[in-house]
């Protein structure tokens, strides 16, 4: 069966009686080319096991499961099982885990079912669980890559640099955890019902946190001060998260003797900038 003809899509939809949920965020691909594509720049290859979210009617799976070891896709909407059963007959490398992934015990499903194999995450995310579901992914803290199709919007989010529009928290949370790649976009025409947006192909390779921030959960708390105010000034963030243990003044002079200019915005900073903020603000009693 080709899971990317539209014809026996709706052949084995009819069939199975299934209807899409837009709360779910349901969109199937049409066009053979992405999943095989993703697939093939996941990284899946012999001794790995890839996990995937969302399988859908099962393309991705398909591409992974010629790729690597094992795939094991967990899939929220029951009323998909009975498809993925037929869709899948055959190929033995492949298991469906029924359950929400925002609810599961990621580490803990990846030690049961990838014994011996270097685990990797690959999936076509629904749109609406993107952001916690790469959180997820990433503080599972186990996958050597994560490859995830996600709308552009995010996509370019997460691989922004300082100074640009689309930097934000999200991006420096991703590039303090990874090393993230944008790959290629694809269009709504690719997918059944075209979502309004175009999507794009993400690649992140986990890495060692940065040498220069010694209290990460500090550092964090700067960040989301920073952009909490995100057409305001950086020294307005910092006085709406401390500004009642230093005074606006105090918090000048920290952003001053950071070699920052006293009206910078930060979105115009990165990781070594928010870092020596971070420790400065500590010494100061922050």
């Amino acid at each position: 069966m080709d899971l990317c003809d539209i014809n026996q899509i709706k052949a084995l939809l009819t069939r199975h009686g299934f209807r899409f949920s837009k709360s779910m965020g349901q969109n199937f691909l049409i066009e053979p080319w992405v999943p095989r594509d993703i697939a093939a720049s996941s990284g899946a290859a012999p001794g790995k096991g890839v996990l995937e979210i969302g399988p859908g009617i099962g393309p991705l799976t398909t591409q992974l499961s010629l790729l690597a070891d094992k795939v094991v896709s967990v899939e929220l909407d029951r009323s998909l099982l009975p498809i993925l059963a037929e869709t899948l007959a055959g190929r033995d490398n492949t298991e469906i885990v029924s359950g929400d992934i925002l609810k599961t015990d990621i580490p803990a499903l990846v030690r049961e079912k990838f014994a011996g194999l270097e685990p990797i995450a690959c999936a076509n995310l629904p749109y609406n669980i993107t952001t916690p579901a790469i959180t997820a992914l990433i503080e599972a803290g186990c996958f050597s890559a994560i490859t995830v199709m996600i709308q552009r919007e995010v996509a370019r989010r997460i691989c922004a640099a300082p100074g640009t529009a689309d930097y934000g928290a999200f991006s420096l949370y991703c590039q303090y955890h990874t090393v993230p790649e944008l790959l290629f976009d694809v269009p709504p025409s690719c997918f059944v019902p075209a979502p309004k947006v175009t999507s794009s192909v993400v690649r992140m390779v986990p890495r060692p946190a940065p040498a220069e921030v010694d209290d990460p959960s500090h550092f964090f708390l700067v960040v989301r001060a920073a952009f909490s105010q995100r057409r305001k000034t950086l020294l307005n963030g910092l006085n709406s998260a401390f500004g009642q243990t230093l005074s606006k003044e105090e918090l000048s002079r920290i952003i001053l003797d950071c070699g920052l200019p006293a009206d910078v915005r930060g979105e115009r900073l990165g990781i070594p900038e928010f870092a020596a903020l971070s420790k400065a603000l500590r010494r100061a009693g922050a």
